[in-house]
């Protein structure tokens, strides 16, 4: 059978460097060896219902005990059946119980200096008064409180007295539109929304109330709007409907007993972008969530009670859920939060940061780390970083010769790095080393972590060759997994499980190599089909981006009346004219790294490429642009829509 009528991805990217772990930390690690995560694997595997059980009693409390593990497969699946447990008492009150009250639970900066701290008790406490805020406005079991805030304390404070209660949260990450609001607080049939007066960015106050009140005129079924001061600029309050945070909060009683909730009860709705359509709000239940959030963080970042940890996403995000707030307060981590942009007032503004609060581990998006590299290596050297003792990726993947500067510039070429493959959906990482144990590779999320049992098929469903790309998908139910799409079971079905039955279909390539190392090659949509050979645009990208002068890039396919699909590019440079001498030195660089294959036909300079408010590059509209069309389908997490008309303005080819 053919490539082309297998399906399966080429391979063209070949990347063979290994940073084994050193021995050092590999002794003080959870999991310090390949031998013992294969171990642990194993068990996972073979038995995931015992395997599972055993965490479960041991790291989360149970108002009621589960009488059963798991429960069917696929659409239909259920963990840890009849029990009753609750988010909120595991990230907290079990801290306390434990003797952990004072530990620093959250340290805070915000973009203009401004501090603050919050013990484990102190978050009790202030978690347990906005429960009671809530609650009294009516705020019961199954109700959806919609959060649009900054990254201030009190938009972890908001998610978890949700939790307490039983209500489930919808967090929209505070950059979208009013329509963008209003359309997931209709869909989700809102009933409080929470927001503030403004955020702090690049120096600016953006204001939040303005956009949300705009959002409030369609949104019908919210009743309620608490308004937290921050910028203390003018806004408009309605009465009866708004409220100040501050002004509820003093009255509220500090006495808040967590809510027993069943363990199947829906926890929070994240909306995610499609392709086309109307964003899907992807359902996350409570213990099987809890639990995959807890140990993944537990596994990956090998976390040490003395550990300073630095995740710089935003709680709109999975990665805020999971590794903000859920995963590392569940295992009684101290984290810093940080509000304002990575370079205001300056592009050292990270690692001034990392130096203030002696960080010892750092989790980033590849996004950032490419900006940090134009930036220039002078901003990171005049910081002192020994703090860090380990690295990590979250987003997309990461270009090998970026991983190498993170490894070497930030980690000081002693920090492991832990490259993480995850989505919205999967609840917590899936793929990622472990980082006592995983010899890594630049480029590459390495191992499946226990629980996770990945298959890799080409478009007839048979299994894809070693060294060769196909479509991911999850052969195994995991504790954290979606449950659904809020409101559209239909869809829930068709995009994930119906492609092939009893799999999760993650909508992204992969391939293994021949160290059983897994490499994300791109999403499905993304793969370009060249005179029958079909790259992964990541690849394109990674050569492209060994090149000095360049930046950054995206990579797509657009139509071609004989290869059926040239590959065109969009570059950022770096210390270099955008002129023809360079469109001509890349052509041969790629040519040079992987093959005359993957040489772009196009080549078209830009300042910025479009991308989520995530840092995603969002190619789909490329593709649109390099074919010459209209952009099509959701667009409502596009970050800067300047970027867009930018291109289209150019006639670079």
């Amino acid at each position: 059978m053919s490539e082309e009528a297998s399906g399966q991805i080429d391979n063209v990217m070949h990347e063979d460097r290994m940073f084994p772990p050193s021995s050092e930390f590999s002794a003080k690690s959870r999991i310090g060896s390949l031998a013992e995560y294969q171990t642990i694997y194993d068990r996972a595997k073979e038995d995931p219902e015992s395997f599972w059980d055993e965490i479960a009693e041991a790291e989360l409390h149970w108002f009621e005990p589960y009488d059963t593990v798991l429960k069917g497969a696929g659409t239909d699946v259920e963990w840890f059946v009849g029990g009753k447990t609750n988010m909120a008492f595991n990230c907290l009150d079990a801290n306390i119980e434990t003797g952990h009250g004072d530990r620093l639970a959250i340290i805070w900066e915000g973009e203009p200096g401004d501090t603050r701290t919050l013990t484990y008790a102190e978050l009790h406490r202030e978690v347990c008064k906005f429960s009671n805020v809530l609650k009294g406005l009516g705020v019961g079991v199954g109700d959806v409180v919609s959060i649009y805030m900054p990254m201030t304390p009190e938009i972890a404070i908001a998610m978890l007295a949700c939790v307490r209660i039983g209500a489930i949260h919808s967090v929209i990450f505070a950059g979208f539109s009013a329509e963008a609001i209003a359309d997931r607080n209709n869909d989700a049939n809102a009933k409080i929304q929470l927001t503030a007066d403004g955020l702090w960015r690049r120096g600016k106050c953006i204001p939040l109330k303005e956009t949300v009140n705009k959002a409030l005129e369609k949104s019908p079924t919210v009743e309620h709007c608490i308004v937290l001061k921050r910028c203390e600029n003018d806004v408009e309050m309605r009465a009866g409907r708004d409220h100040w945070w501050h002004e509820l909060n003093e009255k509220a009683s500090a006495d808040c007993p967590a809510t027993p909730l069943d363990s199947e009860s829906t926890s929070f709705i994240l909306y995610t972008s499609g392709s086309t359509g109307k964003p899907k709000g992807i359902r996350h239940t409570t213990a099987g969530y809890n639990l995959w959030a807890k140990k993944t963080f537990e596994w990956v970042f090998d976390h040490r009670d003395d550990d300073i940890y630095w995740c710089t996403a935003d709680c709109g995000w999975i990665t805020g859920h999971s590794y903000i707030v859920y995963g590392p307060l569940s295992n009684g981590a101290t984290c810093l939060m940080y509000e304002g942009a990575p370079n205001f007032p300056a592009e050292n503004r990270f690692w001034e940061l990392v130096e203030k609060y002696k960080v010892t581990i750092l989790y980033t998006a590849p996004t950032a780390i490419r900006a940090f590299v134009k930036w220039g290596d002078d901003h990171v050297e005049k910081h002192d970083l020994s703090s860090l003792r380990l690295l990590g990726t979250v987003g997309e993947g990461i270009n090998p010769d970026t991983w190498v500067w993170y490894h070497e510039k930030i980690g000081g070429g002693k920090c492991p790095i832990v490259d993480t493959w995850w989505q919205t959906e999967t609840g917590g990482i899936m793929l990622s080393p472990l980082p006592g144990a995983t010899s890594t590779k630049p480029g590459s999320c390495t191992k499946p972590l226990p629980g996770i049992v990945p298959v890799i098929v080409d478009e007839s469903l048979n299994p894809v060759d070693k060294n060769n790309g196909g479509m991911l998908c999850i052969a195994k139910p995991w504790p954290g997994m979606l449950r659904g799409i809020w409101g559209d079971d239909e869809r829930f079905k068709q995009q994930y499980w119906e492609t092939y039955p009893g799999n999760y279909l993650t909508g992204d390539n992969a391939r293994i190599d021949d160290d059983n190392y897994y490499w994300i090659m791109g999403r499905i949509d993304d793969v370009i089909n060249v005179s029958g050979h079909r790259l992964s645009t990541i690849e394109v990208e990674s050569a492209l981006v060994s090149h000095p002068n360049v930046a950054e890039c995206a990579a797509v396919g657009r139509p071609h009346d004989i290869k059926g699909q040239a590959i065109a590019v969009f570059v950022t440079v770096k210390d270099a004219v955008a002129d023809d001498e360079l469109r001509q030195k890349l052509r041969l660089h790629v040519r040079q790294e992987i093959g005359a294959l993957a040489v772009p036909d196009d080549i078209r300079f830009t300042e910025s490429v479009p991308k989520t408010r995530s840092g995603k590059i969002m190619r789909r509209l490329l593709r649109d642009i390099a074919a010459g069309k209209e952009a099509t389908g959701d667009t409502s997490t596009l970050e800067d829509f300047s970027v867009l008309a930018k291109l289209r303005e150019s006639d670079d080819q």
